[in-house]
């Protein structure tokens, strides 16, 4: 529920759109807004909230754009502009060391986990699992708009692009965690072995 929490103004973008581009864009920037407030307020600190502040600015300048020009071509490429954006600053997070994952698996790991190679290691991939599904579905959605594929593609195209890499979150960190464990208890016996 972490995670998806995170991407609900996308949801709710993706859902005011068919009402028209504009009040999608400004239901998006209101609901980013409204879920930064209540992070503030809850005391979450401002570090590690690039997707939140990436969002921010994303329906900012669409909602602006969307208001002035109203019957611009862009429109058709709301989808493809989303996921590009959102695939840029989960790449941004990783390139700046700060995986948007982070943000939000620190609600759930315990203070003490932060700071471990570990922890910073499974985000590292959880967001560029993100990342990657949303460079492919921005490709997808940008071909999709350009020669007007059904609508029906495009809705399955954004839905794998959250599904997939959601379920490879739901079970990567274990397996990771796994495996450090039994290496970490491997080394222990050949430092052991070597002790006697």
């Amino acid at each position: 529920m972490n995670y998806l929490r995170a991407f609900i103004p996308w949801l709710v973008f993706a859902g005011v759109s068919s009402a028209g581009w504009q009040w999608g864009a400004i239901a998006g920037l209101v609901a980013s807004v409204v879920l930064l407030i209540a992070d503030r307020a809850a005391g979450l600190a401002v570090d590690h909230r690039l997707l939140e502040y990436g969002t921010i600015v994303f329906f900012a300048a669409l909602t602006a754009l969307a208001f002035a020009r109203p019957d611009s071509d862009l429109k058709t490429y709301g989808s493809a502009l989303s996921m590009g954006w959102l695939a840029l600053i989960a790449w941004a997070s990783i390139a700046v060391r700060r995986p948007f994952t982070m943000g939000i698996a620190r609600r759930m790991a315990p203070p003490e986990v932060w700071e471990t190679p570990l922890f910073r290691r499974i985000n590292v991939v959880l967001t560029a699992a993100w990342a990657l599904s949303f460079t492919l579905c921005a490709i997808a959605q940008a071909v999709a708009s350009a020669y007007a594929v059904n609508v029906i593609f495009s809705i399955l195209v954004q839905v794998a692009g959250f599904v997939l890499p959601a379920r490879f979150t739901a079970s990567y960190p274990e397996r990771a965690r796994a495996r450090f464990m039994a290496q970490a208890g491997a080394r222990a016996d050949i430092q052991g072995g070597l002790a006697s």
